[in-house]
């Protein structure tokens, strides 16, 4: 059954993966942390639309951000999206048998 109070945080991570361009960021920065410079040439988009995608992955808070002297850099939260992927599986399929293996950090 879907609880009300699970559907604002299912959306929010629904509509932060419903873009080819997150996706795209996701793929780069999901093992190795990049800056918004390494993504932007990576990528061949402007600078401040790869900000604006980071800001909406970052309000999904499916990136880590880490400050490193001058440069700010940008990885993916694998523990945090798997997590939402089981929310999203949990609201809207209940009958299933969902778990999350724990990460050994």
């Amino acid at each position: 059954m879907v609880k009300p109070q699970d559907i604002p945080e299912t959306v929010t991570f629904a509509k932060a993966l419903a873009d080819d361009t997150r996706q795209r960021i996701m793929e780069l920065c999901c093992c190795n942390p990049m800056t918004v410079n390494e993504l932007v040439e990576a990528m061949g988009v402007a600078q401040p639309t790869v900000s604006h995608h980071l800001a909406i992955l970052r309000n999904a808070e499916l990136v880590h951000v880490e400050r490193r002297g001058k440069h700010i850099l940008y990885q993916i939260d694998q523990q945090k999206l798997a997590e939402n992927c089981c929310q999203v599986a949990r609201v809207f399929a209940p009958g299933m048998d969902i778990e999350l293996a724990e990460s050994e950090s």
